[in-house]
C-alpha cells in the first residue's frame, strides 16, 4: 500500500499551514530561511491548496483525483462535497474522535486491525462512514497504554457531528458535516480549479 512518508514539519512549513497537528510543527515557520522569495502565480496557488489537501487527509494523488471526480456528481458546491467525501474517510474520524492523535496514526490503528465499525472489524482506511456509524477500540486494544492516552487524555477535536463516549471507547458519526465546521484550512475553490483545466 502506498504512503507519502515525507518528513511532516518540512511539509508544514512549505505548506504554511500545519497540517499534521503536532503542537511544534510551525515553530521555526517565521525563520528566514523559508521565507518566499517570488510572488506566487495563479497555478501554485491553486497547487499549495490541492497539496494542502492530500496533506491533511494523507491521500494521495490518485485518491485524490477520484474524491473530485466524485464530487463533480454531487449536489452541493464541488469544493464543499470533496472536503466533506474525505473528512467521511474512516482513519479520518479516528483521527477526529481520538484515538490517534495524528493522521498517520490513525491509518495505522485502521490498517492493524484495532478499529471496530458498527461492532465489526475494518482494515481499510478509505471505508466511508454513514450517519449513523459507531466507530470503537476493540476491547483488546483499550488495554493498551498508548491508546488509553490518546482518547481519554489528549485534547481532540470536539466537533458536533462526532459524538465521543469515553466509557465505550466510541465515536458515533451524527450527521453529515457542514462545510464551515470542518477544521481544514483550504482554499476549495483553488483545488476545484487546478483539477478542472
Amino acid at each position: 500500500m502506498a504512503r507519502n512518508m515525507a518528513p511532516r514539519f518540512k511539509q508544514c512549513r512549505r505548506l504554511g499551514v500545519n497540517v499534521c497537528g503536532h503542537p511544534k510543527a510551525m515553530k521555526r515557520a517565521g525563520s528566514p530561511a523559508f521565507a518566499k522569495r517570488k510572488k506566487p502565480t495563479e497555478y501554485s496557488k491553486q497547487l499549495t491548496e490541492k497539496q494542502k489537501l492530500k496533506a491533511y487527509y494523507g491521500v494521495l494523488e490518485r485518491q485524490l483525483h477520484h474524491y473530485y471526480e466524485k464530487a463533480l456528481k454531487s449536489d452541493m458546491m464541488t469544493g464543499d462535497a470533496l472536503v466533506i467525501q474525505l473528512e467521511r474517510r474512516l482513519d479520518n474520524a479516528v483521527y477526529r474522535i481520538g484515538f490517534g492523535n495524528s493522521i498517520r496514526l490513525a491509518r495505522q490503528l485502521v490498517s492493524h486491525g484495532h478499529i471496530l465499525v458498527n461492532g465489526k472489524k475494518v482494515d481499510i482506511p478509505s471505508y466511508e462512514l454513514k450517519v449513523g456509524d459507531v466507530v470503537s477500540l476493540k476491547e483488546s486494544s483499550r488495554k493498551n497504554e498508548h491508546f488509553r492516552d490518546c482518547f481519554l487524555g489528549h485534547p481532540n477535536f470536539n466537533l458536533p457531528y462526532f459524538e465521543k463516549n469515553e466509557d465505550e471507547f466510541s465515536g458515533k458519526f451524527t450527521r453529515l458535516p457542514e462545510r464551515s465546521e470542518i477544521p481544514v484550512e483550504v482554499n476549495d475553490q483553488y483545488v476545484v480549479e487546478y483539477y478542472s483545466k
